[in-house]
């Protein structure tokens, strides 16, 4: 009689000790996924809205600015590591003092992926999806190309900004603003 083997399906904490191997990956309901490198314009495009972000959140002691693609856990059983672009902790979700160790215990309230042309809006949905299920609270989705953001949340339609509206975060920081067009500049 043939024994049937169970798929082996990682943990976050397993897939954390792995050596990076300088391989781009995520942790995808068990599985280990390979993500494309990015060209140097995505990296530009990262830095503008940290930045914009990290001087406003360390301006008014809002809390912390996550970037690079560093790891949260969006899913248990399986276990999924995402790695956001940019994110926001607040210090209600990671106090003030030292920063726990490995992958932190709550989920940023505002996640920032930045699209790449060979992003496909299904998948792209799916990581949304993801993100809104693990608590947090809005997802900017900034598409260079149509210089646009898409604004994600649970509780409402998505929003479209152009270039030339102003996007706001009022539910996550209230006060923050930028013209969109300024993202790509």
């Amino acid at each position: 009689m043939a024994t049937v083997r169970e798929p082996t399906f990682l943990t976050a904490e397993e897939y954390g000790r792995l050596p990076a191997n300088g391989r781009l990956t995520e942790l995808v309901r068990g599985r280990i996924v390979e993500l494309t490198r990015r060209f140097t314009a995505h990296g530009f495009y990262l830095n503008q809205i940290g930045f914009c972000l990290s001087s406003f959140v360390q301006q008014h002691e809002l809390g912390r600015v996550v970037g690079g693609g560093a790891g949260m856990v969006t899913q248990r059983n399986p276990d999924s590591v995402r790695g956001p672009d940019v994110a926001f902790y607040s210090y209600d979700r990671i106090p003030r003092g030292p920063l726990p160790g490995g992958y932190w215990p709550a989920s940023p309230e505002l996640v920032i992926e930045i699209r790449s042309r060979e992003d496909r809006w299904k998948e792209i949905h799916q990581k949304v999806g993801e993100y809104l299920g693990a608590d947090v609270l809005l997802v900017a989705m900034i598409d260079p190309e149509l210089q646009r953001v898409h604004l994600f949340s649970a509780d409402r339609e998505p929003m479209v900004f152009n270039a030339t509206d102003r996007l706001t975060f009022p539910e996550v920081l209230s006060g923050f603003e930028i013209v969109v067009g300024q993202l790509f500049d």
